[in-house]
């Protein structure tokens, strides 16, 4: 019984340690990591990726409300790579990569306002609170590394939702985000808090968190229906444990000056910040985090289109084309699924008098995929041929949110968490899984 009762407390005690595990997929997934790189703010489809000669012909003229003027795009557009699909040369360094990217040119989701626009973007809801899909994705998979966080964002916003954008919601405490930064920090000064102890050494470290965790575990005893606790377990645990691993993953010394200036990192570069957000992004898929997010402050141009649109394009551009171009060359893409975009799309006409600016647009909008499954080299879907909205290949938020899970290996029907009575998923009762843009 003596015996019995050690083996059972051990096993109590390897349940509160592994809920970030790895866990078996439902099906065999096409990748095994995410990268997410959010373009905050929306884009413009007709100034990036999706060719509008009519728009250009028209501009000056009436849009779809008499008040409104249509406006032309103010960049070059050419064919690219072997594919010969259309980019403008505001995203060179992007278009250099369309044989590897899948153009999802239908998009459309059901608000043109930021905040839930964005919630929805990450929750799959933009009305109630829900876990973001970084928390899905670990609460489905686990991640396969115990000595990082399974899901990171990178510099995430303040506004616009919030933690909500990588919150875990009714999903268990320890599916959450962990956050590194926020927007207006320069990732280079942003810390994580209480990752060193300068006064007491690992071992003594150890004996002092055993304790807490005796305490901890027994009130988890006490209200088994309190999750929080096992998120506050879970965290500890992982605390002790990032103290040997994040601070090298974190260290960008070891790299090359050459690997440096391809993501076009250095103090005086504008793109040094988001450069440096796509690195750590890189080394952490490397070292096994599920889920990484890095964001770009702010594409939303109602006016001086051509300035903002360039100006995020010189944050933004390099980096990306480097992060590509390295997960490729070291094996990594295959396993790795790459999202970018923003939360909308951007009008084919403007209320502004100067012809430079575009508003919200959720009805049709651009963004990409590439890796992890999906075919490279490849237009799916279009907007009318003014861009007002998507009329060919439609996929909707929820449809993207589906997709993105059974490229992982998770059927997003069967990934399901119980609560208030009712069982949840990231797609509520939506969602297509687009199998037309599978490799």
């Amino acid at each position: 019984m003596l015996a019995l009762a050690g083996l059972c407390h051990r096993e109590s005690l390897a349940d509160y340690s592994s809920p970030l595990a790895p866990k078996p997929p439902h099906h065999e997934p096409h990748a095994k990591h995410l990268i997410f790189l959010h373009m905050r703010g929306g884009p413009s489809a007709m100034e990036t990726f999706e060719r509008k000669p009519k728009l250009d012909e028209l501009e000056g003229k009436p849009g779809q409300a008499k008040s409104r003027k249509l406006v032309g795009t103010r960049w070059n557009w050419k064919q690219w790579g072997e594919s010969g699909l259309w980019a403008s040369d505001l995203l060179k360094h992007q278009a250099a990569h369309l044989d590897d990217l899948c153009i999802l040119s239908g998009m459309h989701t059901d608000i043109s306002n930021h905040t839930p626009a964005m919630l929805q973007l990450h929750t799959g809801s933009f009305a109630f609170t829900r876990p973001s899909m970084g928390a899905w994705i670990l609460y489905g998979l686990g991640t396969e590394n115990q000595n990082l966080p399974g899901f990171v964002s990178i510099c995430p916003p303040l506004i616009n939702g919030g933690a909500k954008n990588y919150g875990s919601a009714f999903l268990p405490a320890v599916y959450q985000g962990t956050a590194i930064g926020d927007i207006k920090t320069n990732v280079k000064d942003a810390r994580i808090g209480n990752i060193k102890n300068p006064e007491l050494p690992p071992e003594l470290q150890r004996r002092q968190l055993d304790f807490v965790q005796s305490l901890n575990r027994s009130y988890g005893q006490r209200d088994p229906g309190d999750t929080q606790i096992d998120g506050v377990i879970e965290s500890f645990e992982l605390a002790f444990r990032m103290q040997t691993e994040m601070p090298t993953t974190f260290d960008l010394s070891g790299e090359t000056q050459t690997t440096l200036d391809a993501y076009g990192i250095g103090d005086k570069k504008p793109s040094d910040n988001f450069g440096r957000q796509c690195l750590l992004a890189r080394r952490m898929i490397e070292s096994g985090v599920r889920v990484v997010e890095v964001c770009d402050e702010f594409w939303d141009q109602h006016n001086q289109l051509k300035k903002g649109h360039e100006a995020r394009a010189a944050a933004t551009d390099q980096p990306i084309g480097a992060l590509l171009a390295d997960l490729k060359q070291r094996g990594l893409l295959k396993d790795t699924l790459v999202l970018w975009g923003g939360e909308f799309g951007r009008t084919p006409d403007t209320a502004q008098k100067n012809l430079d600016g575009r508003d919200h647009n959720a009805n049709g909008y651009t963004m990409w995929l590439a890796g992890g499954g999906v075919k490279g080299g490849f237009q799916y879907g279009a907007t009318d041929e003014l861009g007002y909205e998507a009329v060919e290949g439609r996929v909707h938020l929820h449809d993207l949110h589906a997709t993105i899970l059974h490229l992982l290996g998770l059927d997003h029907k069967r990934l399901t968490y119980r609560y208030a009575g009712r069982d949840f998923r990231l797609t509520d009762v939506h969602g297509r899984v687009v199998q037309e843009i599978f490799a």
